[in-house]
C-alpha cells in the first residue's frame, strides 16, 4: 500500500501539472469546486458505510464463515446502490443552489447535476473497496489504486487537450466509471454464490452498519464541509483564479506530509491500541512517533518552505507564482500537524468517539471562523493563515486531552528536537519572505541539505543501519558519509 500510495501520488503531480499548463488557474479553481461538492455529496450519500463493512466483513472472513460474508456483501450493494442513487437524485434537485452558492453563479447548475453520476458511482465503487478491504486483499486493493490512478491520470489529460476547461466535467465522469469497473473487477470473486435474502432482511442487518458508518463519517464529512465553504468564500469574495492559486499550494504542503504520516499510520495506529491501558508504554510510543515524523518530513517542509517559488513553477506553471505566499503558511501549518498527530490517535486508542466527535466538530467550527476572518483581512492568503491559526489551536487542545488520558509530556529528546526544529523552519520562513529570490534559494537549499543530514543521522541512531530506510537512503549520493555515523549505545 506504501508503494501504491507512492505511485498514485506521482500520477497526481502529472495530472496538476497537466491541469495547470492546459487549463490554468481559473481552470484549477473550477475543477477543484467540482471536486469539492463530488467529495462531499459522496461522503454524505455513502452514510460511512464503506468503513462500518470493513470491520463486519474482516470478522465473517476471520470466523471463516462464508454464509455471512455473503450476506455482509450483498446487503451492502444493496445499500449502496439506494445510497448512491439517493445522493445522485439530491445533488441534481439541488444542483440549481449548489452552484449558485459555489460559483455564485447558476450557469454551472447542469454540470453539477449530470457530477451526481459521479456520486452514484463513487459510493458504488466505495462499497467494492469496502469488500476488497474487509477481506484483506490488500495486493488486489493496492493495483486497482494504482490502476485506477494511471488510467485516470490519461483520461483527464486526455479531456483537458481535446476540450481545455469543457473537459473538466467528461474527465471526473470518466475516472468515477472508471474505478467503479476496476474495484468490480477486483471484487467480483468475493460474492458467495446462491446468497437469498429479501431486500427488508437487507436494510434491517444493514442498521447497524449505518449507525457505525454515520459515526465514523463524521470527522469525513466536517472536512468536506469546510473545504465547500473555502472554495464557496473564496469565489464569492475573490475569484475562481483564486481558488486555483489555494488549492495548487494547499496540494502541495499536504503531499508529502502526508504520504509520511499515511505510510506510518499503517502501523502506529494498530500499534497503540495494543498497548491499551498502559499510559507509560503508550505515551513512549507517542513520544516515539513524534520523532520519527519529525524526522521524516522536516526536510521536506523545509525544502518545500524554502523554495516555494520553484516548486510552484515546477509542478505548475508560471501563472500560479501568486500561490508562493500561501503554500509558505500551508508548510507551517504542516509541521505542527507533524507534532499533533500522533497525540490525536490516543482518543481513538481509549475508544473515545463521542470526544474524538466533539473535538474534530470544535475544531472545524473554529477553522470556519478564522477562515472567514482571514479572507476578509488578508484575502486569499488568510485562508493559508487560518490553516496555521488552526493547528496552533487544536495542537494546544489535542495536548490538554492527551494530558487527560494518559498523563502525556514529551521527554527530553523529542524536546529537544522540537527546540531544534521549529527555531530552523521559523527562520526558514522568514528568509524565505524577506530575501530576493536567488538568496532565499541559496539559503534554502543549504538549509535542506543540513537538515537532510542531521535528520537522516537523527533516524540512523533511533532505528539503527539495518532498516530499510536507512538502506535506501544511504544509496542517494553524497549521503554515504552520514551513512557511516555509529549511533551512541
Amino acid at each position: 500500500m506504501g508503494g501504491a500510495a507512492g505511485i498514485n501520488m506521482l500520477f497526481g503531480i502529472l495530472r496538476t501539472k497537466f491541469a495547470a499548463l492546459l487549463i490554468g488557474s481559473a481552470g484549477v479553481g473550477v475543477l477543484a469546486n467540482l471536486t469539492v461538492i463530488q467529495s462531499l455529496m459522496t461522503t454524505a450519500a455513502g452514510l460511512g458505510i464503506q468503513s462500518s463493512a470493513v470491520q463486519g466483513i474482516a470478522n465473517a472472513e476471520a470466523s471463516g464463515d462464508q454464509l455471512a460474508i455473503g450476506r455482509t456483501a450483498l446487503t451492502l450493494s444493496r445499500v449502496c446502490l439506494v445510497a448512491g442513487l439517493g445522493g445522485a437524485a439530491i445533488m441534481a434537485i439541488f444542483s440549481p443552489l449548489l452552484g449558485l452558492w459555489m460559483f455564485d453563479s447558476a450557469g454551472y447548475a447542469s454540470k453539477i447535476a449530470w457530477l451526481g453520476i459521479t456520486v452514484f458511482f463513487g459510493v458504488l465503487s466505495g462499497g467494492q473497496i469496502a469488500l476488497i478491504q474487509g477481506m484483506r486483499h490488500i495486493g488486489d486493493l493496492a493495483w486497482a489504486n494504482v490502476i485506477t490512478a494511471g488510467c485516470g491520470t490519461l483520461i483527464s489529460v486526455g479531456c483537458y487537450s481535446w476540450l481545455g476547461i469543457d473537459g473538466i466535467l467528461p474527465a471526473l465522469l470518466l475516472m468515477s466509471a472508471l474505478q467503479l469497473v476496476i474495484t468490480s473487477l477486483y471484487s467480483r470473486h468475493i460474492f458467495a454464490q446462491g446468497i437469498k435474502i429479501s431486500w427488508t432482511e437487507s436494510f434491517r442487518e444493514a442498521s447497524g452498519m449505518v449507525q457505525l458508518g454515520i459515526s465514523l463519517m463524521w470527522s469525513a464529512l466536517m472536512a468536506s464541509i469546510v473545504s465547500y465553504f473555502t472554495n464557496a468564500l473564496i469565489t464569492h469574495q475573490i475569484s475562481l483564479q483564486a481558488v486555483g492559486l489555494n488549492s495548487a499550494a494547499f496540494a502541495l504542503s499536504g503531499m508529502f506530509v502526508n504520504f509520511v504520516l499515511n505510510a506510518m499510520g499503517a502501523d502506529y495506529y494498530p500499534r497503540l491500541t495494543s498497548l491499551a491501558p498502559d499510559r507509560e508504554a503508550m505515551n513512549k510510543l507517542v513520544n516515539e512517533q513524534t520523532e520519527i515524523g519529525l524526522l521524516l518530513a522536516t526536510p521536506g517542509l523545509l525544502a518545500t518552505l524554502s523554495l516555494a517559488p520553484w516548486v510552484i513553477h515546477i509542478f505548475y506553471s508560471v501563472e500560479f507564482l501568486p500561490a508562493t505566499s500561501l503554500l509558505q503558511w500551508f508548510v507551517l501549518g504542516c509541521l505542527i500537524r507533524v507534532v499533533q498527530w500522533p497525540m490525536g490517535f490516543l482518543q481513538l486508542a481509549f475508544l473515545k468517539g463521542r470526544w474524538f466527535l466533539i473535538t474534530q466538530t470544535f475544531l472545524n467550527g473554529i477553522h470556519i471562523s478564522l477562515i472567514w476572518a482571514g479572507i476578509t483581512l488578508f484575502g486569499v492568503e488568510g485562508v493559508a493563515i487560518a490553516f496555521f491559526a488552526l493547528y496552533v489551536i487544536s495542537l494546544g487542545i489535542i495536548h490538554l486531552v492527551a494530558i487527560r488520558l494518559t498523563d502525556f509530556s514529551w521527554n527530553s529528546s523529542c524536546r529537544k528536537l522540537l527546540m531544534i526544529v521549529i527555531p530552523v523552519v521559523t527562520m526558514a520562513f522568514i528568509s524565505a519572505r524577506t530575501l530576493p529570490l536567488w538568496p532565499s534559494t541559496i539559503v534554502g537549499i543549504v538549509a535542506s541539505f543540513i537538515s537532510s543530514v542531521l535528520c537522516l543521522r537523527g533516524l540512523i541512531n533511533r532505528i539503527g543501519h539495518d532498516h530499510r530506510l536507512i538502506r535506501t537512503a544511504c544509496k542517494i549520493p553524497g549521503m554515504r558519509i552520514v551513512c557511516s555515523f555509529q549511533p551512541r549505545q
